[in-house]
């Protein structure tokens, strides 16, 4: 007997009564979501990490990295698009076609040619990171290390969209295990590499900031291998032989992958350039400001990992239904999500509202009048990012589950607007204006998410309305 994943299994069986049914949907969404979310978390400590250890190495080997990731994350957002259309593509052919694994690997295959043909021309803009940021005012010798670090980090980025795209294949056909196992080992694999590069420890040259981008580029390149070890190891993935007749192309999902991956990498794209924008904003208004806005903005953005978590699932249960063609299912899977995502992200905001300073104090230490400034400001901030957390929540989910129906151009249209007609004139005239200065910005990214939020949320319901 074939084995089936659990995803699979849930989406042929008959439908059950109302209750049981939502009941029944929301066991499926956290199963799937569970190990999403713990992924996600660990790709934050890897993250985390390499701050970590680049701030004891020194200030400027920091503000060089980050420099450098500015360039690396935005040539990571061009590449993903390939690999997000990964997952509502396959779920929609499962959920037709439960068994149809050479339809499975002819699109898993096509988004691995996807993101090998898009990587050449990206690492070409990485290798070009130093005059990148020198022309954009940059100071030269921080710009001369983080091209440096960024050259090291390039090579590892056609293993990081490969990764990607194994790790939406898995999600897919409901094995997103295989993926969290990676990701665990390669937080061990990059702080033991960080260690060892940087300060040359383990018989390793000290190499400082270009060792942490070698750290960096061997731990993408070891959980792509890995990864892709597990789709030939593991029952559940290796019966659908993904890397089979590697050269044989199929043109209408290779087609269909850029079609849906385009919008899904501008939307994505377009959100990121406005938290830059805000960034750069806060900035200006002085130290304080912009130390209390990092404090803020990175919180919320470990805490945002649960509700994309459950986006990344909702994509894979609206797919199988819509796949199987039942709108009605669809729309149930959609709107469950969006409930657990309000629910959980309901756990953060708390958080933030009612014990900013105790987050605030885990990012800043010490009792001089300076740093107790900055905690007061990043509690205020905290204040607005629990509005914030939740409209994010509700808009990411209510996107994914869009994408589960191939529904991404407008959802691309409803960022764009939502983003820069909306929210970013608002941060303008709040921050700058009438001199709210980051506490404007924070509202208008607020208001920007809560835009999003509505407008992502009616698009939804517009497009199963008939099933209700």
């Amino acid at each position: 007997m074939i084995e089936q994943s659990p995803a699979l299994a849930q989406s042929r069986r008959p439908p059950p009564a109302p209750a049981a049914a939502w009941l029944s949907e929301t066991r499926a969404l956290l199963v799937l979501a569970g190990p999403l979310v713990v992924t996600n978390l660990a790709q934050q400590a890897i993250m985390v990490t390499d701050v970590v250890m680049l701030g004891r190495l020194s200030t400027e080997a920091l503000a060089a990295a980050a420099l450098g990731n500015v360039v690396y994350f935005f040539a990571w957002l061009l590449g993903m698009g390939p690999a997000h259309a990964v997952a509502p593509m396959v779920a929609q052919v499962l959920g037709a076609r439960p068994e149809a694994r050479a339809a499975v690997r002819r699109i898993t295959r096509m988004a691995l040619w996807g993101v090998l043909l898009t990587s050449a021309p990206l690492v070409a803009m990485m290798l070009a990171t130093s005059p990148i940021l020198t022309a954009l005012g940059q100071d030269p010798r921080l710009a001369e290390d983080a091209g440096r670090y960024i050259a090291v980090v390039a090579v590892g980025l056609p293993f990081t969209l490969l990764f990607q795209v194994l790790r939406n294949f898995t999600t897919a056909v409901g094995r997103p295990n295989a993926g969290l196992w990676v990701m665990l080992a390669a937080i061990v694999w990059n702080a033991v590499f960080n260690y060892a590069l940087i300060w040359g420890h383990f018989g390793f040259p000290a190499l400082g900031i270009v060792g942490a981008g070698l750290a960096t580029a061997s731990s993408s390149v070891f959980s792509c291998v890995a990864l892709l070890a597990l789709c030939y190891g593991l029952p559940g993935l290796r019966r659908y032989r993904i890397l089979r007749r590697w050269r044989r192309p199929d043109w209408p999902a290779f087609r269909e992958l850029f079609r849906l991956g385009v919008p899904i990498g501008l939307t994505l794209i377009f959100e990121a350039m406005l938290f830059n924008m805000a960034t750069l904003l806060v900035g200006t208004f002085g130290a304080v400001q912009v130390a209390a806005h990092q404090v803020a903005l990175s919180f919320a953005s470990v805490t945002f990992m649960v509700p994309l978590g459950v986006a990344m699932a909702a994509t894979v249960r609206v797919g199988l239904h819509a796949g199987a063609g039942d709108l009605r299912a669809a729309r149930r899977a959609g709107l469950t999500a969006m409930a657990a995502g309000i629910a959980l992200t309901g756990v953060s905001a708390y958080v933030m509202a009612a014990h900013g300073e105790a987050v605030a104090r885990l990012y800043l230490s010490g009792d001089d009048a300076g740093t107790a400034e900055v905690i007061a400001l990043a509690v205020v901030f905290l204040k607005v990012a629990a509005a914030f957390q939740l409209f994010d929540a509700q808009q990411v989910v209510a996107a994914l589950a869009l994408r589960g129906l191939k529904d991404a151009r407008m959802p691309m249209l409803i960022a764009a607007g939502s983003y820069w007609l909306a929210g970013a004139p608002v941060g303008l005239l709040l921050g700058l204006a009438l001199g709210l200065q980051g506490l404007g910005v924070w509202i208008g990214l607020a208001f920007s998410l809560a835009v999003a939020a509505v407008l992502m949320t009616w698009r939804f319901d517009r497009l199963t309305r008939a099933s209700r």
